[in-house]
């Protein structure tokens, strides 16, 4: 399978669960393309179906319609012994590590290869190995309890790389740790995406997440796909609610309340500007203009600026047509709040 090829497709699926209260629909109608080498973000807000949909990828859960491929093969035309040798392909890491507190480090990341009966001095080799990539290779005689939240995401990493997936599922996997742990967990998945070639599917409910290593993201909204596209293009412009909300946070109906005056409204897409580029001073200071920041919500991802703002034209014709000159001609994306 070539990069860029679909890994993982899902055609029309859907999962019921059946309640004493009746049928619960979790999923519905479902269509979805993971490309071969990709970090695709599956991003909605907590019981949107997110967790379900990732479950239902490995078939730890059986969509109760539709269909789900895996290489161009259908998982729902296995038999149970196929899909088992299936899931090796597809490693996984969950919000709360579970890892065998137990079993020392070294015996955390063998496990899944004893399950496989792999020859244990080829096992505790491949352990080495991925404990020293995560960077933990001096630590593999402690266990879980002497570790820290991000050191035992580390060991989970490890564990789940341990039968050379293809494809890694990370559902939620950092949402349990501080910013600065987190940071190194992304970076961590972006090198094993980029130098082992792993497909990683990221499950959260972070922004910000997305936006430090995803290149595709699909937005999940009450069980329904309700957008789809490459990262910068769904975030610069987002064309749902559920997609301005998660992007915007907690200020997207303070927008809508600003968007009430009668001056032009910018929304100033930041996605690759360095740090430490003034944008916004070297805007006013070349144009003369005042401007008014009616809202920002921007953020320094390794030493880039990622997010967007929100301005307030001035009232003057002349200045506005100075505004817009400037942005077309430095190249900074815009585009005009409605």
């Amino acid at each position: 399978m070539a990069k860029g090829d679909s890994i993982i497709r899902l055609e029309h699926m859907g999962k019921t669960f059946q309640t004493d209260s009746g049928p619960v629909v979790a999923l519905d109608d479902i269509n979805l393309d993971i490309k071969e080498g990709s970090i695709h973000g599956i991003i909605g807000l907590s019981g949107a179906g997110k967790s379900t949909l990732v479950r239902c990828i490995n078939y730890l859960e059986v969509p109760t319609s539709g269909q789900v491929f895996f290489e161009g093969k259908a998982l729902g035309e296995m038999s149970d012994a196929e899909i088992r040798l299936m899931r090796r392909k597809m490693g996984m890491i969950f919000q709360q590590f579970n890892l065998l507190d137990q079993r020392n480090l070294l015996d955390n990341v063998t496990f899944p290869l004893e399950i496989a009966k792999v020859d244990k001095k080829k096992a505790r080799a491949r352990a080495h190995e991925l404990l020293q990539l995560v960077g933990l290779s001096d630590r593999e005689k402690n266990y879980p309890a002497q570790l820290s939240g991000g050191q035992k995401q580390r060991v989970a990493i490890a564990r789940a790389l341990a039968t050379n997936p293809k494809v890694l599922l990370c559902d939620e996997a950092t949402s349990a740790l501080d910013p600065k742990t987190t940071t190194q967990i992304l970076e961590l998945l972006k090198k094993i995406n980029q130098e082992m070639d792993v497909t990683v599917i990221v499950i959260t409910h972070q922004m910000s997440v997305i936006e430090a290593i995803c290149d595709e993201v699909a937005i999940i909204d009450h069980s329904h796909i309700a957008e789809i596209g490459p990262v910068s293009e769904i975030f610069q412009r987002p064309k749902t609610e559920i997609g301005r909300r998660l992007i915007l946070g907690d200020n997207a109906d303070e927008e809508i309340r600003f968007e009430e005056g009668k001056n032009k409204k910018l929304r100033i897409v930041f996605d690759g500007h360095t740090a430490h580029e003034p944008v916004i001073s070297n805007l006013v200071l070349s144009c003369k203009v005042p401007i008014n920041i009616i809202f920002a919500n921007t953020k320094a991802v390794e030493n880039k600026v990622v997010g967007q703002m929100i301005i307030e034209l001035p009232d003057v014709p002349e200045d506005e047509e100075k505004i817009l000159h400037y942005l077309r001609v430095q190249n900074i994306k815009f585009s005009e709040v409605e």
